[in-house]
């Protein structure tokens, strides 16, 4: 069987072909750099990606992002874990709200200030 990928490691954007034998990689071509190489052996193993949504915060929302990548098998667990989270403000870019969600910690990718009211 023979995997298509674009590698996503730099901007050149090889195109890798896989050639897989009862899912055991047999070889890799395409890619210009080792990097490439080592993308598609990754993305037919075991692909990662960094999840970024937003998060409930006072007054709204706060963009937020994994600061590792996790297993793609595993986004929408960590989405539930996320949407159970509530972030106390104020917020401020690269604070961890949410420690160790399958190897990533959640930041902040926004600073979000409490809300002042007089009265």
């Amino acid at each position: 069987m023979t995997r298509e990928l674009t590698c996503i490691v730099c901007p050149m954007g090889c195109g890798l072909k896989v050639e897989l034998d009862n899912d055991k990689i047999v070889s890799v071509s395409g890619n210009t750099c080792p990097r490439g190489k080592q993308y598609a052996i990754n993305e037919c193993t075991d692909p990662q990606r960094t999840v970024t949504t937003t998060m409930r915060c006072d007054g709204g929302v706060v963009s937020v992002k994994t600061d590792h990548t996790i297993s793609k098998d595993k986004i929408f667990e960590c989405m539930t874990i996320i949407n159970s989270y509530f972030a106390p403000l104020p917020i401020h870019i690269g604070d961890v709200i949410i420690k160790d969600i399958f190897g990533a910690n959640i930041v902040a990718t926004q600073n979000k200030e409490a809300a002042w009211t007089i009265n």
